[in-house]
């Protein structure tokens, strides 16, 4: 894997991975690989062992996963509101 990556590409990266694939796995696979968000950054492979998930079918599977253990500042503009002023 690269070693920084852009959120919008993590998926492309997920896809240099064989699958069915442990989340152990995976985790080894993307340490080191930094993910940039609009506001901030994360190891990606820290973000992947916070899955609850243990094994992924494809990189749509483990991609889509990994999006219920982004921090806020991985989308939207730094400080914009929801709208539920």
């Amino acid at each position: 894997m690269t070693s920084e990556v852009h959120l919008s590409r993590v998926e492309d990266e997920f896809r240099e991975h064989s699958y069915p694939a442990a989340r152990e796995d995976l985790v080894d696979s993307c340490a080191g690989t930094t993910v940039l968000f609009a506001d901030g950054d994360a190891d990606l492979g820290d973000l992947v062992a916070d899955i609850d998930q243990e094994r992924f079918e494809s990189a749509e599977d483990a991609f889509a996963a990994l999006q219920n253990v982004l921090p806020v500042e991985a989308v939207g503009e730094p400080g914009q509101s929801d709208g539920d002023a």
